[in-house]
């Protein structure tokens, strides 16, 4: 048997950075980091976030930090303490299963997926950040140290990019485990990123909105301590069949085959099962508490990021409220 064509997807054509290059995604959570950044921290410390005001100390307190707006209201002396600001540590956890090696549009869902990963890069690239990654791949997870600079960001990039094809007889990965993985190892506060199609093994409950996914509970453990973003790749035969009679469909997941006769009836109920799915999906995130970003490979995928990144602003902006000028 002849050996599968190689890639020739390169990261400079997946990499959006001219396009993302003015845009960043708003991190509102709170950091815990030991080294300075561009970042809100938790305790206070050298930075430009204001803090609470509180009595002033004589003896303690630094008089170049007075808030002479609160002390001329009260009359009593008070300073103003400031955040420190942290730097960022962005984990990504990639699902490179068999699903993801399909595609029918402009790209198939693991370039996509990989495309996303880079967006992700690039919007939380600061000063004195990192990014790392782990890779869900023929059946184990991969580990990919999280690095600051764009250099390492590209390092990473490259080397999901040469990972080889899932074969249909490797062990499929299960995205609750890696994410147990992940909110064991990495307790550091920062953000979270996951990147799969998030299609279940198990077809009988896969469209249940009322089920409770596998992955839910280790994605809810994660948001309470991350900020998470949820990335859902997308195929548009993945919702809808062609009119082409008798085909035959093969599980990426099994390899196993299976003919079919796509008829009418077939088709409007394969639709309705396939958004059923998607919605439990949708619906399951949001019980979780994580923003949902949906990416299609038949959709201008940059585009779409950009809008979720300006909707996103947004909300941010109504989460971080200044203080008030009371105590």
């Amino acid at each position: 048997m002849s050996d599968p064509p190689k890639r020739t997807v390169s990261v400079s054509s997946l990499a959006p950075e001219k396009a993302l290059r003015r845009m960043e995604l708003k991190v509102v959570r709170r950091l815990d980091g030991l080294l300075h950044g561009e970042h809100m921290g938790l305790l206070p410390g050298p930075g430009s976030e204001l803090a609470e005001a509180r009595l002033y100390q004589p003896g303690e307190d630094d008089t170049r930090w007075m808030d002479w707006n609160v002390t001329a209201r009260t009359t009593v002396p008070h300073v103003r303490d400031l955040i420190a600001d942290r730097e960022l540590e962005t984990w990504a956890l990639l699902d490179l299963s068999a699903s993801m090696d399909f595609g029918t549009a402009a790209m198939e869902k693991r370039d996509l997926a990989v495309a996303s990963l880079a967006a992700v890069g690039f919007l939380t690239a600061r000063l004195g950040d990192r990014f790392g990654a782990y890779v869900l791949h023929h059946g184990q997870t991969r580990r990919y140290p999280a690095r600051s600079g764009k250099p390492a960001l590209f390092a990473l990039l490259q080397s999901v990019l040469n990972l080889p094809r899932t074969p249909a007889d490797a062990p499929d990965p299960v995205l609750a485990d890696a994410l147990r993985g992940l909110v064991r190892s990495r307790p550091k506060r920062g953000m979270r990123v996951v990147v799969s199609d998030f299609l279940e093994s198990d077809s009988s409950t896969g469209a249940d909105a009322a089920h409770v996914r596998a992955w839910e509970r280790p994605m809810r453990q994660l948001a309470v301590r991350h900020q998470v973003l949820a990335v859902e790749i997308v195929d548009p035969r993945e919702l809808e069949l062609p009119d082409v009679g008798l085909v035959t469909l093969t599980d990426p997941e099994t390899g196993d085959d299976r003919e079919v006769y796509l008829s009418a009836d077939v088709r409007e109920k394969y639709a309705k099962l396939a958004q059923a799915q998607r919605d439990a999906t949708a619906k399951a995130l949001r019980r979780c508490g994580v923003p949902h970003l949906v990416l299609r490979t038949d959709r201008d995928w940059v585009l779409d990021i950009a809008r979720f990144v300006m909707q996103q602003r947004r909300v941010a902006h109504r989460q971080i409220r200044p203080n008030a000028g009371g105590v």
